[in-house]
């Protein structure tokens, strides 16, 4: 892989890479994100086990299993599926299938500040802007529902102490509902497991920390995985890259 710069935000997260032909992974990975991916310069193809869809502007939807091939300048734009901005993704983009072609050229024009983002040093706040207009032009994101208060809740209180063990028994305790109630409350409304999502958040921790200047220990640690290890694992499987990719972030 070539340069690659690394911005997080509340929600939003955005990628800039230069890809290698052939750049990509063969097996098929998850993540609890809206994907949205754009080739400023290139080529682009995105697949699911069910289809496929080469094109300059592609959408994935939040734990669809995925794979993906890319040459050229790339943008990706992960976005919160329980943010205002990922319902209202989830309800534009996505039906029956788990792929969704995109209007290239709006995405294009809106992320275009980024072509420069290796020769002009682009930093963080430049990175999150242009992804938040990007997001802008796909879907006004004013209407869409958050989740039911008390997941909103557990999420934020889980959010804040990422470096504590997390118990979903306490959690429902704190929101006055049984463990078996939560359960299926915390599925409904975000469509994972409490504990699968608490490390889908130790993940995007990690990252956050790790773009902050830290390494890859430190950035482990504060998230609660129980070393780099745990963390170089999840992240390969999460996003289909081993995590030295971080290394040129």
């Amino acid at each position: 892989m070539g340069r690659a710069k690394l911005a997080i935000g509340q929600g939003l997260s955005v990628w800039v890479l230069e890809a290698p032909g052939g750049f990509g992974d063969p097996q098929f990975h998850r993540h609890h994100a809206i994907q949205i991916t754009v080739s400023l310069e290139g080529s682009l193809m995105l697949a699911t086990e069910h289809g496929r869809i080469a094109g300059p502007a592609v959408a994935v939807a939040a734990d669809a299993r995925h794979r993906f091939e890319a040459d050229g300048l790339m943008v990706f734009v992960f976005v919160e599926p329980e943010s205002r901005a990922g319902r209202a993704l989830t309800s534009a983009l996505f039906g029956e299938a788990s792929l969704a072609h995109l209007d290239a050229p709006m995405l294009r024009a809106a992320l275009e500040p980024l072509c420069a983002t290796f020769e002009a040093g682009l930093g963080t706040d430049a990175l999150l802007r242009a992804g938040g207009h990007a997001l802008a032009v796909l879907v006004p994101a004013e209407g869409a529902p958050l989740p039911d208060p008390r997941v909103r809740k557990i999420i934020d209180q889980a959010t804040t102490n990422l470096n504590q063990p997390l118990d979903l028994a306490a959690a429902a305790a704190g929101v006055y509902l049984s463990p078996s109630r939560l359960r299926h409350l915390f599925v409904e409304q975000t469509g994972l497991a409490f504990k699968t999502y608490v490390l889908w958040l130790r993940l995007v921790r990690a990252l956050q920390v790790y773009s902050e200047g830290r390494n890859l220990t430190e950035a482990s640690h504060a998230a609660g995985f129980a070393d780099s290890a745990h963390f170089s694992r999840i992240f390969r499987r999460t996003f289909g890259l081993p995590a030295t990719t971080l290394t040129r972030l």
